[in-house]
């Protein structure tokens, strides 16, 4: 007979084998979006068997770069030009058919544009409900996830048979593209052509910084630099940091800067390794998107803004006069 502990045990390990999960991969066709490689190292720690799902028009390389990593054992692959603009009304059928095949008991996607749209489709599809933006891993059943703009944290036990859940990327580490060898498998077949939506075309900001949510050092303005072209500022700061420039909403919907730049709840999640933030006040929606970054530095004539209270570093100072200070000794 089994103690009671080793009962528990033997149960609990049996219950992890059974687990299986599905990774929607974010790509564009040639390279992976880093955060699958972060959603990837929250379905590990889920437990239990790891495939992914590479859907898009010509994704050969995007998959074969998923396939090294560790800790996946099946890649389905679906080509087709009906996944052109990677549109939720065209990938949902096609997950619906993979997990009607494979019976999943886990469903992830990145908490990007990507995986909002899509995964609460998918969830409602499934008559379940959908578990967003996690942080944390508890067990196959239990998540944590942030609630309140980030001023609570909420843990959660999920019921439904099958969990589909988006992922914040900054709250796991990547998983390196190495150490694997997975099989590459077809994803079921089907005509996946809606007549939903139309793909009309793309346009993608070029820039030479680096990209806003995978960058390590970042400096953001906000509506303390007063105009747009104030922002130069940033950009010669950034220039010496090699670093991305970002934005809060208030400088956004004063017609700054674009809205590509916007950090915050309705923004990006960014938890770069260097957060320098200059004439933000630090609204709570925009907290809730960058505090985790690893050192963050504010710069800000009020002495009482919010963001000196989640700030490592603060400067009380006219950013006219200490931003172009701090960039000539760089």
């Amino acid at each position: 007979m089994f103690s009671p502990c080793t009962r528990h045990l033997f149960l609990s390990s049996q219950l992890r084998r059974l687990q299986s999960t599905l990774i929607i991969a974010e790509h564009n066709n040639e390279v992976l979006t880093p955060v699958t490689q972060n959603t990837l190292n929250a379905a590990k720690k889920i437990g239990g068997e790891v495939s992914v799902l590479v859907a898009g028009t010509k994704c050969g390389p995007a998959a074969e770069a998923i396939a090294k990593a560790n800790g996946v054992s099946k890649i389905l692959v679906a080509e087709s030009d009906a996944f052109k603009g990677f549109t939720p009304e065209s990938l949902t059928p096609l997950i619906l058919a993979t997990q009607k095949q494979f019976n999943f008991t886990h469903i992830l996607a990145p908490a990007t544009a990507f995986g909002k749209a899509l995964l609460p489709r998918v969830a409602a599809k499934l008559d379940v409900s959908p578990i967003t933006d996690i942080i944390g891993v508890k067990d196959a059943n239990t998540f944590i996830r942030t609630i309140y703009a980030g001023n609570a944290v909420l843990t959660l036990e999920a019921k439904d048979a099958i969990k589909v859940i988006t992922v914040r990327g900054t709250a796991f580490t990547a998983e390196p593209l190495e150490g694997g060898s997975a099989a590459v498998d077809k994803a079921p077949e089907g005509n996946y052509k809606t007549d939903l939506v139309e793909w009309i075309s793309q346009e993608l900001t070029k820039s030479d910084r680096p990209e806003l949510t995978s960058a390590k050092n970042i400096v953001s303005g906000g509506r303390g630099l007063k105009s747009g072209d104030n922002f130069k500022l940033l950009y010669d700061l950034a220039d010496k940091l090699n670093a991305a420039v970002g934005a809060s909403r208030a400088a956004v919907d004063a017609g700054f800067v674009p809205n590509d730049l916007q950090i915050g709840q309705t923004g990006k999640i960014v938890a770069p390794n260097l957060y320098i933030a200059v004439g933000i006040s630090g609204a709570i929606q925009h907290l809730a998107d960058m505090k985790d970054s690893k050192t963050i530095v504010a710069i800000n004539k009020d002495p009482e803004a919010p963001i000196f209270q989640v700030s490592d570093l603060g400067l009380v100072a006219d950013l006219f006069k200490a931003v172009p200070e701090l960039t000539s000794k760089l």
